[in-house]
């Protein structure tokens, strides 16, 4: 494999697909064992690699020189064979987090800045952060003098960025800090990148704070990488075409609306054309609950279904690429709301009230089409990033693909 990412597990790397955007080379994942770093590292069949945690550190008494920007972060994520043989080791994460602050806007010069963690990544960010102009970088730990226990005399901070694994896939729905111990906040950045939304970041979003997650820093450190790998600059318009692919690609595409608006079998056919996995929640509840959702309702009330819901919503809403149906009252929950927007483009399926099919459907076979739309309305609405009519099913699902700019299988 002469190019690739060194790391520990690496099941759920972007970078193979990433890198296959930047040209026509073999690039692949390398885990190996702490113990088996050194070896790699001096003897692999690479011609150049990125590193990941836990490893940045960890590979730099094996290289034969470093640049100065390496070894002023004290970490290196790119190491590449030279002509002769030696190991140049280099650091492409910088312009990476750059990059993320640039497209964010937010701005860095003159700001009180918290850096949650003090792991490779926060090394970097704060490098970054200094040369952009920083009045203060406070990073803040568990084990320092400025901890997550005391975090509130730094209430005054503007600008707020995770560089921990806090919150990362699987463990979706974790954040470090509460934000609105910050009033004055500018800005809140985020390294990880799945979920595509973290909860600091959906916090950040529900206090009208700017914000952007790690995607953008993935994709621009990958860019560098290349431009490392092969000594060629790369037009830098790349970053953003690459950054939208892999997000449509990484996102769900998760329908809501009113029950029998046509979220299943819309569903069906979407996964049909695109080649993504349909997950019905309604049909993941039946088989959690062993019994149908009629039985349920008839069983254990609508309070026992709601809670079974939002259970199922949170696995499945921590998936990646797939196609999520939703039953109609997922949106009755507000804490549903985050679990479906972490991770997915939100469509509103809307349809006219007289046509909604109701058979089976124990809350449409006892209250009015009507009512139930009206106190759904308003969160139908909030909730989603498009609004779609159901125009019939292949017709709705086509307009999905065009609105998204989802891939669809190839004809074979």
């Amino acid at each position: 494999m002469k190019y690739g990412l060194l790391g520990e597990h690496l099941s759920h790397s972007y970078s193979p697909l990433i890198h296959s955007m930047l040209g026509d080379y073999q690039y692949g994942l390398i885990e190996k064992a702490p113990h088996e770093v050194e070896d790699y590292i001096k003897n692999g069949d690479f011609k150049a690699i990125n590193v990941t945690i836990p490893y940045k550190k960890t590979v730099m008494p094996f290289l034969d020189e470093i640049s100065d920007r390496a070894k002023k972060i004290g970490s290196v994520n790119v190491v590449v064979r030279r002509d002769d043989g030696t190991l140049f080791g280099d650091n492409s994460d910088y312009g990476g987090f750059a990059s993320l602050v640039k497209k964010a806007r937010i701005s860095i010069k003159g700001k009180k800045v918290l850096v949650l963690g003090d792991g490779g990544a926060s090394v970097t960010v704060q490098a970054v952060l200094r040369d952009m102009g920083a009045a203060s970088v406070t990073v803040i730990s568990l084990y320092t003098e400025d901890n997550y226990e005391n975090i509130d005399r730094h209430a005054d901070a503007d600008v707020i960025v995770n560089a921990t694994p806090v919150g990362m896939y699987p463990k979706n729905g974790e954040r470090l800090v509460d934000l609105s111990i910050f009033p004055h906040l500018s800005g809140v950045l985020d390294v990880i990148y799945n979920p595509y939304k973290t909860a600091l970041i959906l916090d950040a979003e529900e206090r009208g704070i700017p914000s952007a997650g790690g995607l953008r820093m993935l994709v621009a450190q990958a860019v560098v990488a290349n431009e490392m790998f092969f000594s060629e600059k790369q037009d830098k318009s790349v970053i953003d075409a690459i950054e939208k692919k892999v997000a449509a690609m990484m996102k769900n595409v998760t329908l809501i609306g009113m029950p029998g608006c046509g979220k299943s079998t819309i569903g069906k056919r979407l996964a049909a054309l695109t080649g993504r996995e349909l997950v019905d929640i309604d049909a993941e509840i039946v088989k959690v609950a062993g019994k149908t959702i009629p039985e349920i309702f008839a069983e254990d009330g609508e309070e026992a279904f709601r809670r079974l819901e939002t259970q199922v919503t949170a696995e499945v809403c921590k998936r990646s690429g797939c196609i999520i149906s939703c039953g109609g009252g997922v949106v009755t929950r507000p804490e549903n709301r985050r679990l479906i927007r972490q991770n997915s483009t939100v469509v509103f399926i809307a349809r006219e009230l007289d046509t909604l099919a109701t058979k089976g459907r124990p809350l449409s076979e006892t209250t009015s089409a009507l009512s139930l739309w009206e106190a759904r309305r308003p969160m139908y609405n909030s909730w989603s990033d498009i609004k779609m009519l159901n125009c019939g099913i292949n017709q709705t699902a086509l307009a999905i693909i065009r609105a998204l700019h989802l891939n669809t299988k190839k004809r074979t």
